[in-house]
């Protein structure tokens, strides 16, 4: 899919390009299909797969399969990562960067979730997903779109099986996406901090995240600060969302709570926790991550 660009700054979209070329909702080469367009059940001859209107049986059916070929660890387009851990959170209530006032999935209208838009090939931005399709890949079929949108009809709910998890256990980050482990190939269009609970946003202040810029060196000083913006949508208020005011270029960052803002985050329930661990300025230094611009 693709991120928000309505709210950054023009050089921004130059900086996203190649990701917005390759896109948007689900966007995999289409080797999780068959020449009909159905999802391939691994191991097995091609048939149907038991597809139902679930977080659950799409992740497994869809997105693993089909979506995540192109979208997942640090070269996602868009920084849209398609796999189990992550799709959730980059999905649901986050708005799109081709067509910035669609949400990716909005919970209950899937005409305007952008995810339905691109698979069904009618966006008003970019080619249709799967990516390749239909000139040198099959698309989806019009009855396994129908699951998603019937999800998302649904309201989108997240995985039973997670959601039964996370409630007996304390509030925790569960991922965050960059998240160090490799370098992102694009600038990131959004930080996404996600937690097992949904957060308590009357606490969360929209300007007490920054990103700075580190210098190499046995002892890396800050050569850059970027304001960001945090958000956390009420139709998915586990994720937190960090937007950067300006695009990243090649280099390596850190998430960093302003002083003076606290570090802590509480769930509706009252469960606090504390992010990130304290540097030399008692900032708390939530997440580092590099990356690598393409040319």
């Amino acid at each position: 899919m693709e991120s928000v660009q309505s709210q950054l700054p023009p050089a921004w979209r130059a900086c996203v390009v190649f990701a917005a070329l390759l896109i948007a909702a689900c966007a995999g080469n289409g080797e999780g299909l068959d020449a009909n367009g159905q999802p391939l059940v691994p191991g097995s001859s091609g048939s149907l797969p038991p597809l139902s209107a679930d977080f659950d049986s799409i992740q497994a059916n869809i997105f693993t399969p089909i979506c995540s070929v192109c979208h997942i660890g640090g070269a996602a387009p868009e920084g849209l990562r398609l796999d189990a851990a992550d799709s959730f959170n980059l999905l649901v209530g986050v708005p799109s960067t081709e067509v910035p006032s669609l949400l990716r999935v909005k919970p209950g209208d899937p005409d305007n979730s952008y995810i339905i838009q691109k698979l069904e090939g009618h966006a008003a931005v970019g080619a249709q997903m799967p990516f390749g399709c239909p000139s040198t890949q099959p698309c989806l079929t019009a009855s396994t779109i129908a699951f998603i949108a019937q999800w998302i009809t649904n309201g989108a709910p997240p995985s039973a099986a997670a959601a039964t998890v996370h409630a007996a256990a304390p509030l925790a980050i569960t991922s965050i996406v960059p998240d160090g482990v490799e370098p992102v190939s694009a600038s990131p269009p959004q930080i996404m901090i996600a937690f097992n609970h949904d957060l308590d946003v009357t606490q969360i202040d929209s300007r007490s995240m920054h990103i700075e810029k580190l210098n190499p060196g046995a002892s890396p000083m800050v050569s850059e600060i970027v304001p960001a913006r945090v958000t956390v949508s009420s139709a998915n208020p586990g994720a937190l969302m960090v937007w950067p005011s300006l695009p990243l270029l090649s280099g390596h960052y850190r998430l960093v709570i302003n002083l003076g803002s606290s570090s802590q985050f509480s769930d509706i329930a009252g469960q606090s926790v504390s992010v990130g661990t304290p540097d030399e300025l008692g900032e708390s230094v939530i997440s580092t991550f590099d990356v690598e611009v393409l040319p």
